[in-house]
């Protein structure tokens, strides 16, 4: 079963119910009859009740709050609560890395923090948080003066746009800075406990002090080297948290050595806004959505000796121009479709409603590589007419 909710159903993820005729709510009212045939929340609720190994995903996490009040006497919720939650989620894993700093501080208390008692750099974002809103690395004293600020600048506008089951930012989570590279991929148990990986994307940086969701890719190379590496480490999770019939979508940084340290898993869902799953189908010609609803395990080998040597990229248009949307007149979307040899799909965003200006997914030839790292770096300034 399937909830979907807003801010974004992508239309693949449309097609693939309508195809497959996967039992789905519309919690947010994102979808009209017109579009999906839909069900009731007492048709999901009494499929539960039949059948304890029910599977259901969610497009958003805007639809945690109606599976906590009408699925409270499944695990759900308490699956979900144990990942949202970044400070229990550290607290969950902490017998996997004993040495890893962390600590939970109200928001009423941040000006109070003890900087002598943080290693240096570090990270600070809510306990329950989503995207990039309200994530920042602090490097030293001075400029954790200009993060406080910033931090309680972003508050109304990430309370605007999420409700509190999303992002809650009356706490927050300060922790060590991991180092190494990063990744995001998408997995799910089955009704054993048993983890499969549906996917894996390389999340590069711009700056040193970057830590927006700009650009994610995956390729073959990327897939295959990480493939082992990733299982081992979904498994030990697995065996923490004793979870079944449950997608999630999971970030991690892999160091020099080679250890796999998790920085967040999101519940219920693959990457946010119908992205990752996407890019994966793009990327591999696996859908995702209908291997998890039924149960079924990619044959990596053969998708892997299918896949062609591109790379597959997601670049999510975030607002880092520096103006606010108010100031912006229009994107020029042409004008960023040419800067690409291949683009595969653009989904235009209301940047006046969200903090994005939509979504853009290519794929590039290694020689042209560059086209993404330019994509990384911009702060889209040239795309944009301002008033």
């Amino acid at each position: 079963m399937i909830l979907l909710d807003k801010p974004y159903v992508s239309n693949f993820l449309k097609e693939t119910i309508r195809e497959h005729q996967f039992i789905t709510l519309d919690t947010g009212g994102i979808v009209s009859e017109s579009e999906l045939t839909l069900s009731t929340a007492d048709v999901i609720v009494e499929q539960f009740k039949e059948n304890p190994n029910c599977r259901i995903y969610s497009n958003s996490e805007n639809a945690i709050n109606w599976v906590c009040r009408h699925l409270d006497f499944t695990a759900l919720p308490s699956y979900i609560n144990q990942f949202k939650n970044k400070v229990t989620f550290r607290q969950l894993v902490q017998k996997m890395y004993p040495d890893f700093y962390f600590q939970e501080v109200a928001l009423a208390d941040i000006d109070q923090l003890d900087l002598s008692k943080i290693p240096m750099p570090f990270i600070i974002k809510p306990a329950v948080g989503f995207l990039s809103l309200g994530v920042h690395k602090v490097l030293n004293k001075e400029n954790w003066e200009e993060v406080k600020q910033a931090i309680k600048n972003e508050i109304d506008e990430a309370e605007r746009l999420f409700p509190l089951e999303v992002i809650n930012t009356s706490h927050f989570i300060v922790e060590e800075m991991i180092e190494g590279k990063e990744f995001a991929f998408d997995a799910y148990f089955n009704e054993k406990g048993e983890p499969t990986i549906m996917g894996i994307l390389h999340h590069p940086f711009g700056s040193e002090t970057d830590v927006s969701d700009r650009v994610y890719y995956t390729s073959k190379e990327i897939i295959k080297e990480h493939l082992p590496l990733f299982s081992d480490f979904i498994h030990r999770i697995g065996e923490c948290t004793n979870i079944k019939n449950f997608p999630m979508h999971v970030e991690v940084r892999v160091t020099e050595e080679g250890r796999v340290v998790p920085i967040e898993i999101n519940p219920m869902r693959f990457g946010g806004w119908c992205t990752s799953a996407d890019l994966t189908w793009h990327a591999t010609g696996m859908n995702p959505y209908v291997y998890y609803m039924e149960n079924k395990k990619p044959d990596w080998e053969k998708i892997l000796e299918q896949m062609d040597d591109e790379i597959y990229s997601l670049s999510i248009l975030d607002n880092s121009t520096g103006e606010h949307a108010d100031n912006i007149e229009k994107f020029d979307y042409e004008a960023l479709l040419k800067k690409f040899v291949m683009p595969l799909e653009l989904r235009r965003v209301d940047f006046k409603a969200y903090p994005i200006f939509g979504m853009l997914y290519t794929k590039t030839p290694k020689d042209q590589f560059r086209e993404i790292d330019e994509i990384l770096k911009s702060d889209l300034r040239e795309f944009v007419e301002i008033k």
